[in-house]
């Protein structure tokens, strides 16, 4: 062979020559064979060689309408007028913001893909329009933490919505964090009107927060802007991980009904901007009980009368309320934006306590019956004669006819008559 004696400059030319010397046989050796269904430009060496003994495999694709970021295993899918969730994303995603669309329902297993988006950890679903979402809607992502349904006009979230088709068999969800902020429907798509509209809201989400024990990891709550009046009952029950609850700008009015005895990891819960008047000691009790948490109860229109003595007293006494000293009355008018830890005992009274345009309403009420009195009066008056001859009419006829119950009873007792009244009658 004219080039076996002589050897390149180093020994890993000869290895590099040998090793194409190689490719070129097998490359004659599978075009050759009869049996082979692949084009000789698929096998040519040259092509192998141009690129390199492995292949990467193929980046996969972007959604037309969504942008992506392999590199940060982002995609974000924003005001493009999407009708449902795209169903190419790509497998790689960890984060996902899906916001500013036209759906209105998020079906059962609307992110089953295959692959699955198994490192899918942050979705964000906000200001998409959605009415609807049903049972087993995040099934498929076993590793999601962080949801966010932020500004959904939500009519109808099912009580699995979070917990799968079945509460009773499916597992519980890794999530940590959940956004419900601003879910509330307007007024005019509510069922059965405005407050039993808002009541049969407030039971929805509670279910679809206490459904199994789905939600027994979740950390951080936010129920923010929904005009909540109440806490369901049992709403906190089965969340015993919390450590955040953001309850701030409702219009809760008191949280008689609500539980956080089972809250041991509580560490903020924000009411700010609601409509309390007063704390009664068994919620203030509770919240002693709890060892890291801190309350924010700031903008609320407190009563100052003799009822809220107690908070008074255990605000004085606790460091669980950061924000106590911005805490002011705002009824009476005569304390109105004095501080509560101003106030003394002597200062809380039960006097009545209306604000001047309810006093003005009750004595407008009390003018406008007295005239309605004064009418009924006048009537009776200019129809006295006619009253009294109607009076006259039904004394009479009641004479009449207990004259007659007199009669039959002086017969019925004397036998004599009795017999004088058959002859008569034979």
């Amino acid at each position: 062979m004219p080039g076996a004696g002589s050897r390149g400059p180093t020994a890993g030319d000869g290895r590099l020559r040998l090793a194409r010397l190689a490719l070129v046989l097998l490359g004659w050796v599978s075009a050759s064979a009869p049996s082979s269904s692949v084009p000789s430009s698929s096998t040519s060496p040259a092509a192998f060689l141009a690129s390199g003994s492995v292949q990467p495999p193929p980046a996969e694709r972007c959604p037309a309408a969504c942008e992506c970021s392999e590199a940060a295993r982002t995609v974000k899918c924003v005001n493009r007028n999407l009708m449902e969730v795209p169903a190419d994303l790509p497998s790689y995603v960890r984060n996902l913001f899906i916001t500013g669309n036209q759906m209105t329902v998020l079906p059962a297993g609307a992110f089953a893909r295959r692959p699955p988006l198994a490192d899918l950890a942050t979705l964000n679903l906000s200001g998409n329009h959605l009415k609807e979402v049903c049972a087993g809607a995040f099934e498929h992502l076993p590793g999601l933490r962080h949801l966010d349904l932020s500004h959904n006009p939500l009519t109808n979230l099912s009580a699995f919505a979070f917990a799968g088709s079945n509460a009773s068999v499916s597992a519980p969800s890794s999530l940590e964090e959940l956004f419900l902020n601003h879910i509330v429907p307007p007024e005019d798509q509510r069922q059965n009107g405005s407050f039993e509209g808002m009541v049969a809201f407030e039971g929805m989400v509670a279910a679809a927060l206490r459904s199994g024990f789905a939600l027994q990891g979740l950390q951080r709550l936010e129920l923010a802007s929904n005009h909540f009046l109440y806490l369901p009952r049992d709403l906190l029950a089965q969340l015993p991980s919390l450590s955040h609850l953001d309850l701030r700008n409702n219009s809760l009015v008191s949280l008689t009904y609500a539980s956080f005895r089972n809250l041991t990891h509580l560490e903020s819960l924000h009411l700010e901007d609601n409509a309390l008047k007063v704390l009664h000691n068994s919620t203030l009790a509770e919240w002693q009980g709890l060892p890291r948490v801190k309350v924010y109860l700031d903008n609320n229109p407190w009563v100052c009368d003799c009822y809220i003595a107690d908070l008074v007293t255990w605000l004085k006494e606790t460091e669980v309320v950061p924000d106590k000293a911005k805490l002011t009355c705002a009824f009476p008018e005569k304390m109105r934006n004095r501080g509560l830890l101003e106030l003394n005992s002597s200062d809380l009274d039960c006097d009545a306590l209306l604000p001047p345009s309810l006093q003005t309403s009750y004595v407008f009420l009390g003018i406008v019956l007295a005239l309605i009195g004064a009418i009924f009066l006048l009537v009776l008056y200019l129809n006295r004669k006619g009253i009294k001859k109607w009076m006259h009419n039904i004394r009479d006829a009641c004479r009449d006819h207990m004259e007659g119950y007199h009669y039959r009873y002086e017969i019925n007792a004397d036998p004599r008559l009795t017999n004088l009244s058959s002859n008569s009658d034979v």
